[in-house]
C-alpha cells in the first residue's frame, strides 16, 4: 500500500456507493455506518445503462427515454441523501448514463474517490460462482479499496463483544499491503486482527511429509507478518493457520468469529479466466455475512484482473 494513501484508505474522505438503486436499503446503512466511522463524504452513483430503458409513445411504439429514467433515478437516492444529513453525513446523488464499469471509474477519478462500495448478486446457475459482470469488472478497474457486500452480508450486532477484522493471505510478498491495510482498519475500528492463512489437507500435508497446524512453516510465517504489521498500528493481531477448502475456512472463521469485516488482497489473472475460473474469491464476496474490502495487488504487468487473497488450492 502506497504511504501517501494509506491514512485516505483506512479513513476515507470519499466513499463512491455503487447502486442498481434496488439495493439501496441493502447498502446504505453499511455505507452510513462507514462515513459515521471515518467522518467521509458519500457519493451515490447509478448508471443507466444506455440500452435498459424502453417506454412507448401514444401508438405504442418502444423509445429510450434516459431523461425519465435518470429523473427517477435521482428521486429514489434523494431520501438517502436526506438520512444521511440528518445524521451529519454530507452524501451527494448522480445519475448517469453510459457503461456502468466505466462511468464508476470516471467517477472515481473525478471525485477523488477513497473507496468503492456496492453490492453483488447471484446470476443464474453460476451465480454461486460468479459476483456479477459490473461488480467483477471493477473488481478489475480502480485502484483504491473496494467494498462489496454480498446478498447474505449484514451489520454485525452489537453484544458488547471485541469487534474482529479477519484477514486471509497467500503470504506471498506482493499481499503485504493488503495486511497492512487490514491492520489499519483494525485499529481504527478497535477491533482485533486475525491473519488467516489456509493451507492443504493435514492428510495432504502428511503425505509429503510437511508439518501442519501450528508446526507449519506458514505459521512461523504469519507470526512474522503479524510482528511486522503490528510494529505500524496498535490492534491485538491473532495468526491462524487452517486446513482445507479456502472458500470455507474463511467463510466459517468469520463467522464463528463474528467479524465485522474481511479483507483479501487481489491478483492479476487474464481476463478470460480471471471471468470463467470456480475462484474463491467469488464465492467469498457472494456468501459472507459480512463486508469483503478488497485491495489490489499491485504488480508490473498491464493486465488488470484478480483472484484472492487466501491459499486458492487447487
Amino acid at each position: 500500500m502506497r504511504d501517501c494513501n494509506g491514512r485516505r484508505w483506512t479513513h476515507p474522505e470519499t466513499i463512491l456507493v455503487a447502486t442498481d438503486l434496488s439495493d439501496l436499503d441493502h447498502l446504505m446503512p453499511i455505507a452510513l455506518e462507514e462515513a459515521g466511522d471515518t467522518g467521509a463524504r458519500l457519493i451515490l452513483l447509478h448508471v443507466l445503462s444506455t440500452a435498459s430503458v424502453f417506454t412507448a409513445d401514444a401508438a405504442g411504439m418502444p423509445y429510450f427515454d434516459a431523461v425519465g429514467a435518470l429523473e427517477i433515478a435521482e428521486q429514489m437516492m434523494h431520501p438517502w441523501c436526506e438520512v444521511a444529513a440528518r445524521l451529519g453525513i454530507c452524501c451527494d446523488s448522480a445519475a448517469r448514463e453510459g457503461h456502468p464499469t466505466q462511468q464508476i471509474a470516471a467517477a472515481v477519478r473525478q471525485f477523488h474517490v477513497d473507496r468503492v462500495l456496492l453490492g453483488t448478486r447471484s446470476r443464474g446457475k453460476l451465480g454461486r460462482l460468479l459476483i456479477g459482470s459490473v461488480a467483477e469488472q471493477v473488481l478489475r478497474s480502480v485502484y483504491p479499496p473496494v467494498m462489496t457486500v454480498g446478498p447474505e452480508a449484514h451489520l454485525p450486532v452489537d453484544r458488547g463483544e471485541e469487534r474482529v477484522v479477519l484477514h486471509a493471505t497467500t503470504l506471498r510478498e506482493t499481499s503485504r499491503p493488503s495486511a497492512a491495510l487490514a491492520c489499519q482498519v483494525a485499529t481504527a475500528q478497535k477491533a482485533k486482527l486475525i491473519l488467516l492463512h489456509v493451507l492443504p489437507s493435514i492428510s495432504e500435508m502428511e503425505r509429503k511429509g510437511l508439518p501442519a497446524g501450528t508446526r507449519s512453516s506458514a505459521m512461523l510465517e504469519l507470526r512474522i507478518l503479524a510482528a511486522q504489521t503490528g510494529a505500524d498500528c496498535c490492534s491485538a493481531i491473532e495468526p491462524v493457520v487452517a486446513h482445507g477448502n479456502p472458500t470455507i475456512e474463511i467463510l466459517a472463521l468469520a463467522a464463528e468469529r463474528r467479524a465485522s469485516l474481511i479483507v483479501l488482497s487481489a491478483t492479476r489473472r487474464p481476463a478470460f479466466e480471471d471471468i470463467t475460473r470456480d475462484r474463491t474469491v467469488h464465492r467469498v464476496l457472494a456468501h459472507a455475512r459480512c463486508p469483503v474490502l478488497t485491495l489490489r495487488e499491485q504488480q508490473t504487468m498491464p493486465e488488470e484482473t484478480h483472484d484472492l487473497a487466501a491459499n486458492a488450492h487447487r
